[in-house]
């Protein structure tokens, strides 16, 4: 878990995605985080925790701490939805509730992935971060 704080995290992500001028590159850099999550729980492998408004498989939960932080969890058959959950997480998992609702996403407009997803793909994203902002209230 990242020692950063929410925003910290999601500037790291906008200037990793900086190094990269081709699209061909990104992606492959938002694969390979998708390969870094952690496994998902088995527990969570149900229709329950199986969110909508995705065209692939997305399983999401997200566990309440002890000491206030919320851990998400979740993960996707689609490689680049991996990656994108992957970077949801680095940005909001371990956060309090509040740090989680005065964060926005914008960090995915500034590396460009709002012009480079598919229709469904971004409807996926907003499923996701309604989710997230959804365990934080």
């Amino acid at each position: 878990m990242s020692v950063n704080t929410a925003k910290e995290e999601a500037q790291a992500i906008i200037e990793e995605f900086s190094f990269f001028d081709d699209w061909e590159d990104r992606y492959q850099l938002l694969i390979d985080q998708g390969r870094k999550l952690a496994d998902f729980p088995p527990q969570y492998r149900d229709d329950d925790h199986r969110l909508r408004g995705c065209q692939s498989v997305v399983y999401f939960a997200s566990e309440q701490q002890d000491d206030d932080k919320i851990i998400f969890l979740a993960e996707s058959d689609a490689a680049i939805v991996q990656g994108l959950v992957a970077l949801l997480l680095r940005v909001y998992s371990g956060r309090d509730a509040r740090e989680i609702r005065e964060t926005e996403a914008d960090f995915l407009s500034a590396i460009g992935l709002d012009s480079h997803l598919s229709a469904t793909r971004k409807n996926g994203l907003a499923s996701m971060l309604g989710a997230i902002k959804a365990a934080a209230r």
